[in-house]
């Protein structure tokens, strides 16, 4: 199988680490090689975060190079803008449609660009999920990352059941149904 990139970017907090260690573990249970790569930005303090996730037959390196991604998955629109470069021509970009001002426009020395999604339909497949309005429906809005994610599991070849093994082998024990749910309300969107 040739080496397939996906790109997991978001604001800290945002769930993106424990998104890509479920991703990992779907992979890895079916076999494929992976790299994982993180970059923590100011995670802590909102700020950018990263994770690079390839995977196939033998995969060499962990970093996705610019122009290459199948799949780029952001938690955020403005993060989705700030990646968009690393996509494929023929590659799709799924993106909750929230919106979280980074620190120059909470201190007002930056607009926050208006017409994110529109802009970027113009040049690439995006698919887009209001995936914390979801979350509020099940109450509980930290799951909305696992709705994105399910999502994203429905347009890759891996079988329904098995996410929901991974994610239960994945999440913290308490937050295993609600996850499952989350992850259930994704793949039927």
């Amino acid at each position: 199988m040739e080496t397939k990139n996906i790109m997991i970017v978001g604001v800290g907090g945002q769930g993106t680490l424990l998104t890509s260690r479920i991703l990992g573990g779907i992979i890895l249970a079916n076999g494929f090689d992976i790299k994982l790569s993180e970059v923590h930005g100011m995670a802590q303090r909102g700020g950018s975060v990263v994770t690079f996730v390839r995977y196939g037959d033998n995969v060499a390196e962990p970093i996705v190079e610019e122009g290459q991604a199948d799949i780029l998955i952001a938690f955020e629109r403005l993060e989705a803008l700030r990646y968009a470069h690393f996509l494929k021509k023929d590659g799709v970009i799924i993106v909750n449609d929230q919106r979280i001002d980074p620190m120059p426009v909470v201190i007002g020395n930056a607009k926050y660009p208006e017409g994110i999604i529109e802009d970027l339909e113009k040049s690439h497949k995006v698919i887009r999920v209001d995936a914390m309005e979801e979350a509020k429906k099940l109450g509980n809005t930290k799951t909305f990352n696992v709705i994105v994610l399910g999502v994203v599991a429905s347009h890759m070849d891996f079988g329904k059941d098995q996410w929901l093994e991974v994610i239960e082998n994945t999440v913290p024990k308490k937050t295993i149904d609600i996850n499952k749910k989350a992850f259930e309300i994704g793949y039927a969107l």
